[in-house]
């Protein structure tokens, strides 16, 4: 008889963005007139630059050529586009081969299928708050226990609290963990890992034979130049870390689709020599996946160009400016907001002791504008909100200037 899989009954119910729709669209059929402002999850919403969408016309005109025509490519990506990408790190000093690295089709679908190549019995730490993937793809792969309504956590899981006497960086756990997953810059805070902070992680990890899984889907926006954009910056990464990241934010491939890992062939753990744990991600690739879209990978090489970069850093500057106008818009109130600075999320603590959402409400109610509530990225959370610089400029402003004028505190 055929059984489901009953970790994922494990998981809280009411994931975190549908629960938000949820309770938009019901104070919608109760206030048919508001206006709302959604300033909530982070999806990018300017067109793609020319140079881009050039490159995915080509890739999409080559498809109806006989002579061009390209049917499946390397499950691992294309030769030319993971020879690009080692050029773009390279210029941070970092250098790859191209067998390390393995294109795929987002940070998300990388964030959660890399636990795959590792034991179930493996113990995880979590940079708490966290994007949601990385907590609920590792219960639904039975590495927790229950989930804790009460204390807003799973059991079996180790949580590292980042909160502002941290300045919303964790450091290393007091106990040995296996798999650390680390954001940076953080989704949901908005805070950036100094070289420092991240070599504590490396040195912790380097001693307890852990692993890194280093999301790093928003190192472009960071403009601090003694920032690292990747974990291989700092010395020793290449022996514990994989690196995880993304065209979707980089340069509006969120619709697109695209995205690449890192697993170095120097990287071991307990049990493995070095290259085992590549190897063992290309096996996964090339069994489960069949490769990211060749149209896409043309797009992907169209922002790695020199105009491409240059064109797609403009529109990175442009998501910065919507922050820099939430961010002094909600100063102005006498809020106190985080982040916005080096990531497009800013992080607002709720005024007057509110639960997050409690505010959510409040703020939905009062001013017709969506954030995303501290507490669905986990229980550090509690106390805090997200609100996100991905929109129209027009929109960003119609936002603010309706929480300033609508919200009371």
């Amino acid at each position: 008889m055929a059984k489901i899989n009953a970790n994922y009954r494990k998981l809280k119910a009411g994931y975190l963005f549908p629960e938000i729709g949820r309770r938009v669209r019901l104070f919608q059929e109760q206030n048919p007139q508001a206006v709302v402002h959604r300033l909530g999850i982070g999806n990018t919403t300017e067109p793609l630059t020319p140079t881009v969408v050039a490159g995915l016309r080509e890739g999409a005109e080559r498809l109806g050529s006989a002579e061009t025509y390209t049917g499946y490519g390397d499950e691992q990506g294309e030769e030319e586009l993971r020879a690009a990408l080692a050029r773009f790190y390279e210029r941070r000093g970092v250098f790859l081969d191209p067998g390390e690295i393995f294109v795929s089709d987002g940070a998300k679908p990388d964030a959660g299928n890399i636990q795959s190549i590792f034991g179930t019995e493996n113990r995880v730490a979590f940079q708490d708050p966290a994007y949601p993937v990385y907590v609920d793809t590792n219960v639904i792969a039975g590495r927790s226990g229950e989930y804790d309504s009460k204390a807003g956590n799973y059991s079996g899981f180790v949580y590292m609290p980042c909160s502002q006497e941290n300045n919303f960086i964790p450091v290393p756990p007091d106990e040995p963990v296996d798999l650390i997953y680390l954001c940076s810059p953080n989704n949901p805070t908005g805070a950036v890992a100094s070289h420092r902070e991240l070599k504590k992680f490396v040195d912790y990890a380097r001693a307890n034979r852990s692993v890194i899984i280093f999301d790093a889907a928003y190192a472009e926006y960071i403009s601090d130049p003694e920032l690292p954009r990747s974990i291989y910056e700092v010395e020793g990464a290449r022996e514990c870390a994989i690196e995880i990241n993304s065209f979707s934010k980089f340069a509006g491939f969120t619709g697109v689709r695209l995205g690449w890992s890192i697993v170095p062939q120097a990287l071991v753990v307990e049990d493995s020599e070095p290259g085992e744990l590549n190897r063992l991600w290309f096996r996964r690739q090339t069994t489960f996946f069949n490769g990211a879209s060749n149209i896409s990978q043309k797009g992907g090489l169209a922002v790695l160009s020199e105009k491409g970069l240059a064109e797609c850093r403009e529109l990175i500057d442009f998501y910065m400016e919507n922050a820099r106008i939430i961010r002094e818009g909600l100063s102005s109130l006498g809020l106190t907001v985080f982040g916005g600075v080096n990531a497009p999320y800013l992080w607002l603590k709720t005024p007057g002791g509110l639960s997050s959402w409690e505010f959510f409400d409040k703020l939905l109610h009062e001013t017709g504008a969506v954030g995303t509530p501290g507490s669905g990225f986990g229980p550090s959370g509690e106390g805090y909100f997200r609100l996100s610089a991905f929109g129209h400029r027009g929109d960003i402003k119609k936002a603010v200037a309706s929480i300033k004028e609508g919200l009371q505190i």
